[in-house]
């Protein structure tokens, strides 16, 4: 592989990291997982998983890092490639960015997002999203989290967006429920998450039978997200991913009650075809991996 271009790409999650060098066909030539401990001794070793593999693969052409956040990703900021105010013991205010090109080499171009960011990129180039320049992804997950390619651009603002911290409409079976995210309660993570599910049900979402009330309302507090965005953004089409979303069945039942909500306000083909505007990740369980190697291709640009 001494001839061809390598690309890093690091997965930065709440419990592991996920590491790996790609050659340009995103063919993977090494791997490794590192739980996510305290910010020195995760990314010294990530640092030192690139470090040997370029020993013997040869050097890096850039490196890419799709991560938990919240996270600055703006180059011209003060803080860009640090974590922000985040829950995550240790890990407020690190300097990951800073950290991997002192260990790595300073030269090193590397492209840093959020992890849903990184997923939207990649879903783009080479998942479900291609041939779309406007486009959503979001993760369904232990949190929700949403990435948005506008005119072909990742979008930012003053950071990046929060989408899974949306206000919803409260169903009026779900009135007494508190939500569980710690900062908003019932916003759409605290209502629509993972945990929200095994908070109302005693249950996890995976072991829940698909005629269970909870996917019901799991659809319609989607479906009002879903719509929101829809508005905000007008994106041509929506991925979603994460754990809660391997339940098939609830695609059908999410599209429908959008259709619902939207009642015919907006009438394009593009939104009027639910099965092709609501769509599942194509690169269900590596979008965070893939989205890596795609802020690397964008940051040799």
């Amino acid at each position: 592989m001494k001839n061809g271009k390598l690309f890093g790409s690091i997965e930065g999650g709440g419990t592991k990291f996920i590491c790996a060098v790609a050659d340009e066909q995103n063919n993977i030539l090494r791997e490794i997982r590192i739980p996510t401990t305290l910010p020195q001794p995760t990314l010294a070793a990530c640092a030192e998983f690139f470090l040997q593999a370029q020993r013997e693969l040869g050097a890096l052409t850039a490196l890419g890092i799709a991560c938990f956040g919240p996270l600055d990703p703006r180059p011209d900021s003060p803080s860009y490639g640090h974590i922000l105010a985040t829950p995550k013991l240790g890990w407020e205010n690190a300097d990951i960015v800073g950290f991997l090109k002192n260990a790595l080499d300073t030269s090193l171009p590397i492209g840093f997002d959020t992890d849903v960011n990184g997923a939207v990129l990649a879903e783009s180039l080479w998942g479900a999203g291609q041939g779309a320049h406007d486009l959503v992804y979001l993760t369904i997950g232990t949190g929700i989290g949403g990435g948005a390619l506008v005119n072909g651009q990742l979008l930012h603002g003053y950071a990046h967006p929060e989408m899974g911290h949306i206000y919803l409409p409260r169903h009026e079976s779900d009135l007494d429920f508190p939500g569980v995210c710690p900062f908003h309660g019932a916003c759409m993570e605290g209502l629509a998450s993972g945990p929200a599910i095994e908070a109302r049900w005693q249950q996890k979402a995976a072991s829940l039978p698909p005629d269970h009330p909870a996917w019901s309302l799991e659809a319609y507090y989607l479906a009002q997200g879903l719509m929101n965005i829809c508005l905000t953004l007008a994106p041509q089409r929506i991925i979603l991913g994460g754990g809660v979303m391997n339940q098939g069945f609830l695609f059908p039942m999410i599209r429908s009650e959008l259709t619902r909500l939207l009642s015919g306000y907006v009438r394009l083909p593009e939104i009027e075809d639910m099965d092709r505007y609501v769509l599942p990740s194509s690169l269900a369980g590596i979008a965070g991996l893939y989205g890596g190697l795609a802020l690397a291709h964008q940051a040799q640009l």
